[in-house]
């Protein structure tokens, strides 16, 4: 049944699709679909705007209409099912690219066509994907995490001498992956683990803001409190900006 009430509303000409809003809405009333934030059902939005302060462009605001009443136990039944979706989805068990393997740092080589020179690499664990990393990897225990947007390693020409040395590197796109999964992924890491720090290097593009969100979100939830480095990539590789966020 429809009533008058508070509900959000999105306008899709200053939505850049960025995703801040998906994991800031507990309710999980909000979707990326095509590049845009859509509302998923009228009824999971409890009209109480908690997703406002993350729209970086000011594309949403609540608005009073005739809508389908906030449901909550629908907004349970719903949050469930796509934790369930998030546990069904198959994992590459058979392949080398999810086998959890400690690597020593420098033991991985390149040859530099040009120079004929070693270009040793700083990786000291494997798998690197978000999605591909057990909570309970050894590696994790007492890490210092650097959650990175994918693009950044191809911008950044000294990403492994800037970046990885002494981190446990966790690489993934918040755009193109399941913003929810990764929330559910760094909230089992922080509470089997124990975490020294955790850092973030993202791109200057929209899109790649949200993966400090979905951080904040997983700290919360995980119980936590703690500092976050985030950094920014400019498209030429250099650093835009550095700054601490306390969640």
């Amino acid at each position: 049944m429809k009533i008058l009430r508070k509900i959000i509303e999105i306008d899709e000409e200053l939505c850049d699709g960025c995703g801040q809003c998906v994991p800031a809405c507990e309710e999980g009333a909000i979707e990326i679909v095509n590049g845009k934030a859509r509302l998923v059902a009228e009824k999971y939005c409890d009209g109480l705007g908690a997703c406002m302060g993350d729209c970086p462009t000011g594309a949403l605001k609540i608005v009073e209409r005739e809508a389908e009443d906030f449901d909550e136990k629908a907004v349970e039944e719903y949050l469930q099912s796509k934790k369930a979706e998030v546990r069904s989805q198959p994992m590459a068990c058979g392949c080398p690219s999810s086998q959890v393997q400690d690597l020593a740092p420098g033991s991985l080589h390149a040859v530099n066509p040009a120079s004929v020179s070693p270009v040793h690499s700083l990786l000291s664990h494997w798998p690197v994907q978000i999605r591909l990393i057990p909570p309970h990897a050894p590696f994790l225990k007492d890490a210092d995490i650097l959650v990175t947007a994918d693009c950044v390693a191809v911008a950044c020409p000294d990403f492994h001498q800037r970046f990885v040395e002494g981190r446990v590197i966790m690489l993934g796109c918040p755009k193109f992956d399941n913003p929810e999964e990764y929330v559910q992924k760094f909230r089992e890491i922080f509470e089997k683990n124990s975490i020294k720090s955790i850092s973030t290097v993202i791109m200057e593009v929209p899109c790649c803001s949200a993966m400090l969100g979905i951080l904040k979100k997983a700290v919360e939830q995980a119980g936590m409190s703690c500092q976050v480095k985030k950094t920014v990539i400019g498209l030429k590789g250099s650093i835009l900006a550095e700054e601490f966020e306390n969640f």
